[in-house]
């Protein structure tokens, strides 16, 4: 029955292009949209993605699995307005000359386009002209991102509420990572929720296996603390450094190591801080590492955590991190929001603030039968019913809409 209805969905598929767009991470670091790609190949389409060259991925053009990946220069991550504007500028000239000499190589029946920025929209508006759809992949809110960063609303605010809404204008059907964000599409955006469907970024079990982990990271010490994700204002890393600060003066824990995976705009700043808070010696900064390397850290990992600020972009927004920890069979503990109580429920305490936050942690070092307890709660929640296997049926009925 399986073979069946793959064969089934491959005729569906089959002679289909679809042409997907990044503008903030390369393929395949981008792994929400590397098993979008993956999955549509598998399934009888054609996949050619355009994206920046960064995070060591620095090849003009490679083909991995059967999916064509062009590359192009990036000046710049944009750490401010007019950075921003000189980052996404670039990638709107190059994305515009790649996605001509691609259609004009093989016609593409799609764009699938992924956010952030809002504006690739503008790269897709001539090719409606030749009946190619506009698939929007709505990975961040965009307004509410800029609030988080700059702390403040005004002109560029109003700009990114306009870009938004172009968007989901221009756009044909829209994808959403969960029910909050289709929520914005329907309210702000004006998108009829027929033409909306919600796939959530489902970790993939393939990759997150679970080993025994190597005590090497824990640096001669008992317990180790991990986080992963990228390290930006929103991020809330300098929480997560007073955090550490109480539990080593507060509660007097010198038994606790904190291991910090990823990279970002904020990686240096984090890394000064630490310094000048003198805890440099219990926390460990990897910066962005291979698949091999982090699911290795994970699996040490006693405790996995999510300082993301209370803002209104992090309460409406579902975290990567939160179901890679759950699939590793990780408790969590992260503050209180919306989104991020949806994916863990019983898998993750849940913290007022960051002298909680600290406590809540000690509290799971201390009671390893509960940690026991919320990691396997979270791994069943992952494997029956966030993981990607499940999710890329969403995916493919979706598709099977676009292609109609």
């Amino acid at each position: 029955m399986i073979t069946e209805n793959l064969t089934e969905t491959m005729k569906e598929f089959a002679g289909k292009h679809v042409l997907i767009i990044i503008e903030n991470l390369p393929a395949p670091f981008d792994r929400r949209v590397w098993q979008e790609a993956n999955t549509l190949r598998d399934n009888g389409a054609e996949v050619t993605i355009i994206c920046p060259k960064m995070n060591g991925y620095t090849k003009s053009f490679e083909c991995i699995n059967n999916i064509n990946i062009y590359r192009h220069y990036l000046p710049l991550e944009g750490s401010g307005p007019l950075g921003y504007l000189l980052e996404y500028s670039m990638a709107l000239f190059f994305q515009f000359i790649l996605s001509w000499y691609i259609f004009f190589k093989k016609r593409f029946q799609v764009i699938h386009a992924c956010n952030p920025p809002d504006l690739i929209f503008i790269i897709a508006l001539p090719f409606k002209l030749f009946e190619v759809k506009f698939v929007f992949d709505h990975h961040d809110i965009n307004p509410e991102l800029f609030v988080a960063k700059f702390n403040k609303k005004g002109f560029f605010y109003n700009l990114m509420v306009l870009f938004e809404w172009l968007t989901f204008k221009v756009a044909d059907f829209s994808i959403a990572t969960n029910e909050s964000y289709k929520s914005i599409a329907v309210d702000r955006g004006g998108m009829s929720s027929d033409c909306i469907t919600v796939v959530r970024s489902g970790p993939d079990l393939n990759r997150l296996r679970l080993t025994d982990g190597d005590v090497r990271y824990k640096k001669d010490r008992d317990f180790l603390i991990g986080f992963v994700g990228v390290i930006g204002e929103q991020e809330g890393l300098d929480l997560l450094l007073e955090v550490v600060s109480k539990i080593i003066c507060i509660h007097k824990r010198h038994d606790i190591q904190f291991a910090i995976i990823g990279g970002g705009t904020d990686l240096d700043r984090i890394k000064k801080l630490s310094l000048s808070m003198n805890l440099d010696s219990f926390v460990d900064f990897y910066g962005r590492v291979s698949d091999e390397k982090l699911v290795d850290i994970l699996n040490t990992v006693d405790v996995c955590v999510n300082p993301d600020k209370p803002t209104e972009m992090n309460n409406l927004s579902t975290m990567n991190k939160i179901m890679e920890y759950m699939a590793l069979k990780k408790p969590i503990v992260q503050f209180d929001l919306k989104e991020g109580r949806f994916s863990a429920q019983k898998g993750s305490l849940y913290a007022k603030n960051v002298q909680d936050f600290a406590d809540k942690i000690i509290q799971l070092i201390e009671d390893k039968e509960l940690r026991d307890q919320m990691g396997a709660f979270g791994y069943k929640r992952v494997v029956d019913e966030l993981n990607w296997d499940k999710e890329k049926e969403k995916l493919l009925n979706f598709y099977r809409k676009v292609f109609k």
